[in-house]
């Protein structure tokens, strides 16, 4: 039965990089929609985004069949609870890449005079999801570390563009709602540090044992 439930468990290993590899992806080409105005990539976003959806309950389903099967214990049962865990929130990165493409095509449909560069807050997120997902595969507890810390970075980011578009509100008080919907677009780049955040924390707690949320 070890052998089998070996082979289980890389498995599963292999379906939450592959999982993270393709909404890694989502997320890169809703924010290059914005950056280059093209609403029918944006539209694939959110079209495409059942595949997502179809691996996440893939991932789910096998690891419900590990637990039922192999009853697995210490560090193989830490990792399928993180697996599970991690698996939501990829499912939940992809979500907000698909409402990111979603504020987009809406600020297409009534275009105006503010547009904004979410590029650097876009690649720091991206570059968490890329390392939390290596620490994972490395069993890296350094670099999971590290991504707890980028994340500071996407919060500043986030709250100077704030700051931006309220001053913006302010000159502007007639073109609220359109500048509101653009800073959705860096509120959900936030969150998605934040869904990134609880991957590398998942990764400490397979590591170390230690739940290090809230602290």
């Amino acid at each position: 039965m070890a052998t089998h439930l070996h082979r289980a468990m890389d498995k599963i290993k292999k379906e939450i990089l592959a999982l993270g590899a393709l909404v890694e992806d989502r997320f890169r080409k809703s924010i290059h929609a914005v950056r280059t105005q093209d609403l029918d990539l944006a539209q694939w976003v959110i079209d495409s985004d059942y595949e997502v959806d179809d691996r996440e309950i893939e991932v789910e389903e096998e690891c419900l069949k590990i637990l039922a099967l192999y009853q697995p214990v210490a560090t193989d049962l830490r990792l399928i609870v993180a697996v599970i865990k991690i698996n939501n929130d990829l499912e939940r990165i992809a979500d907000y890449a698909g409402n990111i493409a979603r504020r987009f095509i809406t600020s297409a449909e009534d275009p105006g005079k503010f547009k904004y560069d979410y590029t650097a807050m876009a690649e720091q997120a991206v570059n968490m999801l890329k390392l939390s997902l290596d620490a994972l595969v490395g069993m890296d507890v350094a670099t999971a570390y590290h991504v707890l810390e980028m994340d500071d970075e996407v919060n500043t980011m986030r709250d100077d563009a704030y700051q931006t578009m309220k001053a913006d509100i302010q000159a502007h008080p007639n073109m609220v709602a359109e500048i509101i919907n653009m800073y959705l677009i860096s509120r959900h780049i936030e969150r998605i540090g934040d869904h990134t955040t609880n991957i590398a924390e998942e990764v400490i707690y397979l590591i170390e044992g230690d739940i290090v949320r809230h602290t």
